[in-house]
Parts: C-alpha cells; structure tokens; sequence
C-alpha cells in the first residue's frame, strides 16, 4: 500500500534573517556568459504537464495567476506560537518559461539565442514589494546561502491558475528564486540560483552562440510596456501616498540600462516540485492528477511510489479523487 499524498515539508523552521536587496546599475551591453552553462546536465524529457498547461494558458488572456507566499510576522502577531509564518496571496502575470522568453517585436533587449528551454514558470516584481523579502526570509538554511545580494532566495510557494475555457485548476508548488543584476557575477546567490536552475533547464539543439543568464533577466526587463518599465523607478509599492519622494507613476522609460528602475527589477523563477491537476469539464466525472517531481532524488528506481502511479520522465502522474 503506497503512502498518503504529502505536502510540501514544513516551513516552521525555514525562516532566515531578512535580504535587503540593493541597487546596482545595469547595462544592456551583452556580459559574458556565466561559466557553468557548459557544465550543465539538464533534464533530457518536457514534464508531462508542461503540454496541457501550456496549451490551456493560450486561452488564458492575460495568463494571471494567484501566487501564496508566506510572510514571516513576530510571536506576539502570529496565530500561536508554532505558527511563525501567516499566508499572503496576490494576482501575478505569467511571464513565460525561464529560458524561452515568449516572442516579442516590441522587445528592444538583445536576446540569448534558443539554446535553453524549461518547465519553471516566472513572473516579474519589484524588490521592494513584500513577496521578494518573503521569498528570501522563508527560505531555510539549504536555500538560502545569500547575505544582502539582490539574486537567491528559494521559499515555498504556490501558483494557481484557473482556466475557464477548459474549465481546469493548475496548481504549482514548489520554491521560488529571485534574479536580480549581476547574475553572470560571482556573488554568492547568483551562483546558487544558476546551480538549481541549471539543473532543470533542457538543451534545444536549436540556435548557436553564448547563452548569458544577465541577458535573458534584461531581456524580461524589455519585454515590458514602457509603463511598466518606468513603474520600477516609481514611488515605493506599499508606501503612504504623501511618501512619494517627488516620484510618480505612469512614467514611461526607454532606456534598458535605467540604473534606479534596473536595480528595483526582478524576475522570480519557480521551480515546481509538485503540479495538481483539476478537471472540471465533465460535471459527473470531474478528474484530478498530481505531477511529482523525482528528478533530485539520490536514489532513482524508477518505481512509482503512490498507488496507481506512474513514472514519467522525472515526474511520477497519479490519478486522485478530486
């Protein structure tokens, strides 16, 4: 008899001491590219979810999806004292798959060439919105190796998206990476965010010439409006309104290169660890799959581990109740 679904592993513990990021002043000039790419051992095979949700996400206009995070608050705020972290939702837009930015021709980035695909999801922020820091101070002594850099992190997280056209439920869970400049650099979490998203990212056999991790984050950067672009120079997110340090919104920028809007821009990538499925279409045989990954365990049998299951690739595919 297989055991019980579990869920992610507790969080009560993973709480660090908060990661300010800092600005740093970025160019769209192309760095070189980061030493490790040649080195990588990437997953061989798409995950077996990767098909579908990709295909229903195309009805999804604009592709929002709710993300949960978990905000660290002091004893005396929280619910009890084993309960160090309360849950904190927003809507976010889908900004691709890390390492195959969707086709733009508004985009004045310069671009890595096709050399990379994945299944991590990203969505874009500003540093100094809650979610970064929460992303950084949930993220447990073997995730967080960073000391006031902008890249690192990796706290639990959950991405649902609901698609009314096919009438599903996607719900992604897994840790989150923040990658903010410098990330070609030797800094501590820069190097650590190549390491684990190294792992997960796929070869195309598609495209030649050097691949740079601080070109795609720029290339995300241009992918914006030229609002939303200027929205990252703008007064801090969250600040009163007569706290505006004669900034404002609805400015629009050109200039990739834009030091203060730079500095404030991340793109967050999440890593899934596990996918839930819900399929809603037929009202009298509703269906539900959970996708796991296997890929990072040590020991690999190829043998699924839940009743029913099914090993793909590095994902095991179980059919539950819904």
């Amino acid at each position: 008899m297989s055991p019980p679904l579990r869920r992610l592993s507790s969080i009560s513990t993973h709480l660090q001491q908060t990661c300010k990021p800092h600005l740093t002043t970025a160019t769209t000039t192309p760095p070189k590219p980061t030493r490790t790419m040649s080195s990588l051992s990437p997953p061989p095979t798409a995950a077996p979810w990767r098909e579908p949700f990709t295909t229903h996400l195309a009805s999804l206009q604009p592709p929002i999806f709710t993300l949960a995070t978990l905000h660290p608050v002091p004893h005396q705020l929280s619910p009890s004292a084993s309960i160090p972290v309360l849950p904190r939702a927003r809507t976010c837009v889908f900004r691709g798959f890390w390492g195959s930015l969707p086709p733009n021709e508004r985009n004045p980035a310069p671009l890595n060439p096709p050399l990379f695909t994945s299944d991590l999801l990203t969505f874009t922020t500003d540093a100094r919105m809650a979610k970064t820091s929460e992303i950084f101070d949930t993220a447990g002594p073997d995730s967080q190796t960073v000391s006031g850099g902008p890249s690192g992190g990796g706290g639990p997280v959950e991405a649902v998206f609901w698609v009314e056209e096919t009438k599903t439920q996607w719900r992604v869970r897994g840790r989150a990476w923040v990658l903010g400049p410098g990330m070609d650099g030797d800094g501590d979490g820069a190097r650590k965010v190549r390491g684990v998203l190294g792992e997960r990212m796929r070869r195309t056999g598609k495209g030649e010439g050097e691949w740079s991790w601080e070109r795609e984050v720029t290339a995300h950067f241009g992918n914006l409006s030229p609002v939303m672009r200027g929205s990252f120079g703008g007064p801090e997110p969250g600040a009163p309104v007569d706290y505006h340090q004669g900034k404002k919104l609805g400015e629009r920028l050109e200039d990739l290169g834009d030091g203060e809007a730079r500095g404030n821009f991340r793109v967050v990538v999440v890593v899934p660890e596990e996918v839930d499925r819900v399929d809603l279409r037929e009202e009298t045989r509703p269906r539900r799959w959970l996708y796991t990954y296997r890929g990072g365990e040590k020991e690999k049998t190829g043998e699924a581990k839940y009743a029913g299951g099914k090993v793909e690739g590095e994902w095991e595919v179980v059919e539950l109740w819904p």
